[in-house]
């Protein structure tokens, strides 16, 4: 069952990872990044869910039980 949670949250977070850089190439994160120097908050808040669900995936199936 724990293989199974670890490999659901990684392939989530590499999802999460991968929508998040699509996000932040987009225009309206171009603009942000223009007018404020950083890209748009919901860019970053899905590179950092999928980076906390990536990292949970991969110790849960490193994890001896």
């Amino acid at each position: 069952m724990n293989r199974l949670v670890g490999v659901i949250l990684l392939v989530a977070g590499a999802c999460f990872l991968v929508y998040g850089f699509s996000a932040a190439d987009s225009v309206a994160s171009d603009f942000s990044r223009f007018f404020n120097g950083t890209p748009t908050n919901r860019s970053i808040m899905l590179l950092m869910l999928g980076g906390v669900l990536t990292v949970l995936g991969l110790s849960s199936l490193t994890k001896k039980e």
